[in-house]
């Protein structure tokens, strides 16, 4: 918690609309002249659930800390994979492109998200001049701004929706199978529809198959124990658990990444919340 927490206004204002379909931000904005430095924050809900009131205990600590904030709602489900990238990143560049207005320096913005909201912040963030996910013109007469974002920060998130989805299936098969693991299949079969979408839009695999990619600093939350997020990859010859295995190919891809493990009861506190604005200090300033 900063020493003089800003206070903050809450706001929500459409930033992309899809036919009659109007995508909100929720905007957290700290009182005073700015520029402020800015997150972009996605919630989690296996690509297939949540919006913009799921993210709100960190946005809340980042607005207090001298941050504008806009948690978004983003196409999911059966609109399926791309339609949350575009959204995301016209999210990005409309930031931007808004900057005066909205108080934020565009040379410092970050990016955030949670479970399979960390999945698409760190896609993103690593694919920001994607022409599939740019897809969305910013409006006549917007200044020209691309996607780069500076820092991303992801809570537990879903690296890799291949091994997530094999592994619910194994898991639903056997004795006593853990809660989330009944509909996992059916909820990746939703916004993927293909294995073949699940390997592609995967920033482990990514990594592993030498795509290049941009490599903003990052930071991985992890709770622990969490059979849903924190798991060994069986089709992997890797050693260790998958949060392990990103940090290991992010590094030695040339990137910087730390993982901070937190208590898995407490993850939805301050506990994960003030490393993540510590972070966003650190990088965005």
């Amino acid at each position: 918690m900063p020493n003089n927490p800003h206070e903050f206004t809450t706001e929500d204002v459409e930033y992309i609309r899809h036919g009659d379909t109007r995508l909100i931000a929720r905007l957290y904005k700290p009182k005073g002249e700015g520029p402020f430095p800015a997150v972009i924050d996605l919630h989690g809900g296996a690509w297939t659930s949540g919006d913009l009131t799921g993210t709100q205990g960190l946005d809340e600590t980042l607005a207090r800390n001298g941050f504008v904030v806009a948690s978004l709602n983003f196409r999911h489900a059966a609109d399926g994979y791309p339609s949350s990238l575009i959204d995301i990143n016209y999210a990005v560049r409309w930031a931007k492109a808004r900057a005066r207005e909205l108080k934020i320096d565009p040379s410092r913005i970050g990016i955030a998200g949670q479970s399979s909201g960390g999945h698409l912040a760190m896609l993103a963030a690593m694919r920001p001049k994607d022409s599939r996910y740019a897809s969305a013109p910013l409006p006549a007469g917007s200044p020209a701004v691309d996607a780069t974002v500076q820092a991303v920060a992801m809570s537990w998130p879903v690296i890799n929706p291949l091994s997530r989805y094999r592994n619910a299936q194994k898991l639903a098969k056997g004795p006593n199978p853990p809660a989330f693991s009944i509909g996992m299949k059916e909820k990746h079969d939703t916004y993927w529809k293909t294995e073949a979408a699940m390997a592609e839009g995967n920033p482990i695999l990514m990594l592993e198959r030498g795509e290049k990619v941009t490599m903003p600093p990052a930071l991985w939350v992890q709770g622990r124990p969490d059979i849903v997020h924190d798991y060994h990859d069986d089709d992997s010859d890797f050693p260790g658990n998958e949060p392990e295995r990103f940090v290991s190919n992010y590094r030695k891809a040339g990137g910087d990444i730390e993982i901070v493990y937190v208590d898995n009861e407490r993850r939805s506190t301050n506990a994960s919340f003030d490393p993540i604005a510590a972070f966003f200090k650190k990088h965005l300033g």
